[in-house]
């Protein structure tokens, strides 16, 4: 794949974290798919990056799992726990918030990702600090685009105030929790994680209802 004139530089790079995950998906997807997606990757996240010395780390992840809930989708890939999607705007406050408090909560009984429709170059830093404080772990999440295959893969599909962005399929639990933005109402922050936090513990008990009766998420 030729690279684009803002790639250029870590053209390298992104071809060996290319090779690596064909490696890591072989027999599940093609080289070509696998190096399509590292390169489409990179441009989404370059398109907000302010910071560019850990852009193509930031890619290596996003794509690994962008490859991951492809497979998980197709069937490829098992889904051994229920999928939870958290979707707002830029993937820097809101979504972050409800990610943290339920990786922190349900540990490795719920796997947890997010996006956003207009992601931010970076986490709310307020956000960061009010989730260390309740030990709830923000340290590698980073805001990324929404796309496809994160949604298709998910069992849950939870929006706050993205609007339609979200495609809808069949077979899958949509919530849209009305939080306010944390980055348009910073003097709300503590009242703002207060009501997600109700919100995902309502959510986690209702995940471990669907399973004990034997839902398929």
């Amino acid at each position: 794949m030729a690279a684009q004139p803002e790639m250029h530089t870590d053209q390298r790079v992104l071809e060996r974290i290319s090779a690596d995950l064909a490696a890591r998906f072989a027999g599940t997807f093609a080289p070509e798919t696998v190096e399509r997606y590292v390169f489409e990757s990179y441009t989404a996240l370059a398109r907000t990056a302010r910071i560019r010395n850990y852009l193509t780390a930031l890619t290596e992840h996003f794509a690994k799992d962008r490859l991951t809930a492809l497979a998980q989708s197709t069937g490829a890939a098992p889904k051994d726990v229920p999928e939870v999607l958290f979707v707002c705007v830029q993937n820097s406050g809101r979504s972050q918030l409800a990610a943290a408090h339920l990786r922190h909560t349900a540990g490795p009984a719920v796997h947890v990702r997010t996006a956003g429709s207009m992601p931010a170059a970076e986490v709310n830093p307020a956000v960061t600090a009010l989730a260390t404080a309740r030990g709830w772990d923000l340290a590698e999440d980073f805001p990324k685009p929404l796309t496809d295959d994160v949604v298709r893969a998910a069992d849950y599909v939870i929006t706050m105030g993205c609007g339609d962005s979200c495609p809808i399929y069949p077979g899958k639990h949509y919530l849209d929790w009305a939080v306010e933005d944390p980055a348009t109402h910073p003097e709300q922050l503590e009242e703002i994680a207060a009501q997600i936090t109700a919100e995902v513990d309502a959510l986690l008990a209702a995940i471990r209802a669907e399973k004990a009766e034997g839902g398929t998420a």
